[in-house]
């Protein structure tokens, strides 16, 4: 009965861990969108993952984690490169003409590339109707896409966007190798300092930026450094770490577009059309069949 009751109480903490980092990069869209007005794209970048790996840092200190190996760096520069600085370059250009609610949806699609990588290069089995969900996502995907090119003449914004959706997929694929190795703080605080390394070549323009932000801005810059990154991504790589398929961890990405756009409803007064909000649930509807269909 003991093993039981314990199995199911660390499967409610990797539950628990992955809907705390679904709901703080939920967060992170609406506070983009904001902070975009006083910084631009690539300022933000090094700013909030600074702030993400001197977090990291100081608790990876604190714990004294151990060194990564010599053989395993290509495997960080991949996660870093893919979750950290792509991502980010791509997803924070794109928000400049994008919609918080509209991107969340896009991104919301990075579990389909996740499910295919894992099918392909971790040998994790889908199901066939796993796959129709896939087919279903990327179908909904096509219609957020394409409802928004009649608005923005299909703005490069939305192209960014959804190579931001994949650069998340390959990310959440080489964690999910890395956290079989190491503990998630360990894995984490490589890959965002990894990542971070990368962002330093325009350092010197955020430096050059702060003095025309505000205090509020940059409280919030720190917010989304110690918040939707370093504990966001902690969550994310302590679930991955825990799960018996990387797919039941990516499921609860699908809750992100629904809590982006409450608080960009709420905070930046943003609507979503009603054939974009049919095309995000189409997404939702087709990523929820892929887990459905695949408890084994």
């Amino acid at each position: 009965m003991e093993p039981d009751n314990s199995k199911k109480v660390r499967q409610s903490f990797l539950y628990y861990a992955a809907f705390i980092a679904a709901f703080l990069w939920a967060s992170a869209f609406p506070a983009t969108r904001y902070a975009l007005d006083y910084y631009s794209p690539v300022s933000l970048m090094v700013l909030r993952f600074g702030t993400a790996s001197i977090t990291l840092g100081v608790i990876g200190l604190i714990k004294k984690i151990k060194l990564p190996s010599l053989k395993d760096l290509p495997l960080f520069a991949t996660s870093g490169l893919s979750g950290v600085f792509l991502y980010s370059y791509l997803f924070n250009t794109g928000s400049v003409t994008v919609p918080a609610g509209v991107s969340s949806f896009i991104i919301a699609s990075a579990p389909v590339f996740t499910l295919v990588l894992t099918w392909i290069f971790l040998k994790e089995a889908a199901k066939p109707l796993c796959l129709v969900g896939v087919f279903i996502s990327i179908c909904g995907l096509a219609a957020v896409t394409l409802t928004q090119a009649s608005v923005f003449s299909f703005d490069i914004g939305l192209v960014l966007v959804i190579l931001a959706a994949v650069s998340s997929g390959i990310y959440s694929t080489v964690m999910r190798v890395l956290t079989k190795k190491y503990t998630a703080l360990e894995a984490t605080t490589y890959t965002i300092i990894a990542g971070t390394i990368g962002t330093l070549i325009f350092l010197p323009n955020a430096i050059g930026e702060i003095p025309d932000s505000t205090l509020t801005v940059n409280l919030l810059v720190l917010f989304m450094g110690i918040f939707p990154a370093a504990f966001a991504y902690l969550a994310w790589s302590y679930a991955l770490e825990k799960a018996k398929k990387t797919i039941h961890v990516t499921v609860f990405s699908y809750l992100i577009p629904f809590i982006s756009a409450l608080i960009a409803y709420i905070w930046l007064y943003e609507t979503l059309s009603v054939f974009t909000l049919a095309g995000g649930l189409v997404i939702i509807a087709g990523m929820i069949m892929t887990n459905v269909f695949d408890k084994g």
